[in-house]
């Protein structure tokens, strides 16, 4: 079993407002992650302010961060902790990657089988979302805050599974105008639709 983790509590400091409520054609980049998240069960771990645009659904428990300045690394530790199975895999999903889409995500999961550690690669560079299997994920107890989720994924205890993509989404994230600019630009086309490229 596998649950997607949303990590959506970032004060997006270098712009000048919560970048999760930005729209990318129909949707804000938060709606876009919880659609990406598709059908599987979903831990949102988001800002306080956040809270009342997530709907509530089956399947969904919300976490909510008040302390977004202890990093990423302790967004996923209050997933993990809400998660009492220790045998669930963690589908990690940014919320700021907006052009990763569902089918990219079950194609990431399938991928993973017994290994410990799924995700993109593109020319040698990791994207999202990283999949980590119940190994990996024991240690997140012992991750350092302020970390990456590139010191976890990249540990070299893990059988590791990287998935060649080609297209830009699982590597684009919005952390400036211009990221938003570009990804609005890859939603617009002409291009291939995203969903059938991940599926190819």
């Amino acid at each position: 079993m596998t649950v997607c983790v949303i990590l959506a509590a970032g004060r997006s400091q270098r712009m000048a407002v919560q970048k999760l409520t930005l729209r990318i054609g129909e949707a804000t980049l938060l709606e876009r992650a919880f659609e990406a998240a598709g059908e599987f069960p979903v831990v949102a771990v988001v800002a306080r302010e956040l809270v009342s645009l997530v709907r509530p659904g089956a399947g969904l428990t919300i976490v909510v961060n008040d302390q977004p300045d202890r990093g990423m690394t302790h967004s996923l530790s209050l997933a993990e902790a809400a998660i009492a199975d220790c045998g669930v895999a963690l589908a990690v999903l940014l919320a700021d990657t907006p052009l990763v889409d569902a089918a990219l995500v079950r194609r990431i999961i399938a991928a993973r089988g017994e290994a410990d550690v799924a995700y993109p690669v593109r020319e040698g560079v990791g994207g999202h979302p990283v999949v980590f299997g119940p190994r990996a994920r024991a240690a997140l107890r012992q991750i350092k805050e302020g970390d990456t989720l590139r010191t976890l994924r990249d540990d070299p205890r893990w059988r590791r599974v990287e998935v060649a993509i080609e297209d830009e989404a699982p590597f684009l994230d919005v952390d400036t105008l211009e990221d938003l600019a570009r990804a609005e630009t890859l939603v617009a086309g002409p291009v291939e639709p995203l969903q059938q490229k991940a599926s190819s």
